[in-house]
């Protein structure tokens, strides 16, 4: 069983190169067959980059480029040159532990079935020495929700994320690629994720599968890229997998609040603007809030998926 990792990647050549460079350093029996870096049109550095290393790579390093066409279309250009059995979709920016792709491949002898996935955790780097707030934000929401998952656990198509997954090629050139009707960022992953889902595709939480986040994202970054996720919902909203996207954010907001947090909120509520205004500047430094207090200063600021969606949100 060999492995294809796949990195898309758009004007990010110095991070691209760190990125390969530790795929260059796995160890364990990592099956790597080949990596493919898809460039969809940067006008940076980057093919310089893939060549210098390419010379001293232990596998073949291949470069593809695309004239700029997004995401989803930069993945599924890699798919058609993948020659491994299993391919592990990464990010320029996700920078692999040294046992990242041994874990996948373990994972997938363990579950051999084609319709087994396997999802690895990302947390932030060390590097860029993460706020409390960038924690909350990868454990939960608004950039992932590995907080909420146990070791082991089967996932639901909302958290279908393709930034360090690994799945069998035979299943997916089966039953379907990426939808390249998306150009911009966000959503992508989730309609794949959902059609692959009716065809009884499974994805399996490994947390030992590290792939460390190389950003750096203050209050200000995350409300950006939070608003810029949402100009891809028109098109997932033509979708069967946005339709049942909207049902169950729909169900889950009828449902009644907690009692402590329906307490906590009446009490908050008089004071909520002058406070999420005197604590936002707290936000991006390095002394740690409550949680709660993290989502209501971002949720202040953020646009609300309601009004995306047409609807009304209680503030």
């Amino acid at each position: 069983m060999q492995i294809t990792v796949i990195i898309p990647t758009y004007n990010r050549a110095e991070i691209l190169r760190k990125t390969l460079e530790a795929y260059g350093e796995q160890i364990g029996e990592h099956k790597m067959l080949e990596v493919l870096v898809v460039d969809d049109g940067s006008d940076d550095h980057t093919a310089a980059v893939v060549d210098e290393c390419s010379r001293l790579f232990p596998v073949p390093l291949r470069y593809l480029y695309q004239a700029n066409a997004g995401l989803a279309a930069a993945r599924n250009n890699a798919l058609r040159e993948a020659q491994g059995d299993l391919i592990l979709l990464g990010d320029d920016d996700i920078i692999p532990s040294p046992r990242l792709v041994a874990e996948h491949v373990d994972w997938h002898k363990r579950y051999p079935q084609d319709n087994v996935g396997v999802l690895g955790y990302v947390p932030w780097s060390p590097h860029v020495r993460a706020t409390p707030f960038m924690k909350w934000s990868g454990l939960y929401g608004p950039q992932f929700n590995f907080g909420y998952f146990k070791p082991g656990a089967a996932l639901d198509f909302q958290y279908g994320y393709f930034c360090n997954t690994s799945v069998k090629v035979s299943f997916l050139k089966q039953h379907g690629t990426f939808s390249e009707a998306f150009r911009t960022y966000g959503y992508e992953d989730i309609e794949l994720s959902y059609r692959l889902s009716k065809k009884g595709y499974t994805l399996l939480y490994n947390p030992e599968a590290v792939g460390y986040h190389n950003k750096y994202e203050t209050l200000e970054n995350a409300i950006q890229r939070v608003e810029k996720l949402y100009q891809s919902w028109p098109e997932f909203a033509k979708t069967e997998a946005g339709a049942r996207f909207l049902e169950l954010w729909r169900a889950q907001r009828a449902e009644p609040p907690v009692r402590s947090i329906a307490l906590m909120k009446r009490l908050i509520l008089p004071i909520k603007a002058v406070a999420v205004r005197l604590l936002r500047p707290l936000v991006n430094t390095h002394l740690p809030l409550p949680n709660w207090l993290y989502s209501q200063i971002f949720y202040q600021y953020v646009t609300s998926f309601a009004a995306v969606v047409g609807g009304q949100e209680e503030q």
